[in-house]
């Protein structure tokens, strides 16, 4: 009843391009669950392991979440799709109002690293509107064990089956939930 979920380059124009910001993902899913997600940046050295119930670690140390509180201080990360990009609520339209009120937002073209990330409190938060199983699968487990919420827009638990992903380090979640859903921030 396992079963592996890799993405064996994620970045993959940033990896054609020489930019080193790009990884080998693999999750492992067991009875329809994430156990156990592995991310490996060779060109940064950086091995991001998670397992169910037991946290999340960098090269064998031990990540959290960041601690922010206000969206508004916060540094988030998205990625874009190559599609829908204007539909409503859609990436632009939540981008736009997101760098409109002076919120930093980032973009760096591998969904598996924005998660680790998010997991070692680089960023306080990631949000993309349509990911494949194999982008997320081992991150947004890293992100759980080190103690931030993952959900799909809706709110509802994040499946890797489901193309919307919300990550944060839990405290701004339902502040960057709100304007993803049409709210003011």
């Amino acid at each position: 009843n396992y079963k592996w979920i890799i993405d064996p380059i994620d970045g993959t124009i940033n990896f054609a391009n020489h930019i080193p910001i790009c990884c080998v993902s693999i999750g492992i899913e067991k009875d329809g669950a994430m156990v156990l997600g592995a991310v490996y940046n060779p060109f940064m050295n950086e091995l991001f392991v998670a397992e169910k119930g037991k946290g999340a670690t960098l090269n064998g140390k031990p990540i959290h979440v960041s601690k922010q509180q206000e969206l508004t201080r916060a540094c988030l990360v998205t990625g874009f799709p190559y599609t829908y990009l204007e539909s409503e609520n859609g990436p632009l339209q939540v981008f736009d109002k997101l760098v409109r009120k002076g919120i930093a937002v980032r973009r760096l073209g591998s969904a598996a690293i924005d998660l680790c990330w998010v997991a070692a409190g680089r960023f306080d938060g990631f949000y993309e509107h349509k990911l494949n199983a194999w982008d997320s699968a081992a991150g947004f487990l890293m992100v759980e064990e080190a103690g931030g919420v993952v959900t799909d827009f809706k709110g509802n638990h994040y499946s890797v089956y489901q193309p919307h992903l919300l990550a944060t380090n839990g405290i701004i979640h339902e502040q960057l939930h709100a304007v993803i859903n049409g709210g003011n921030i």
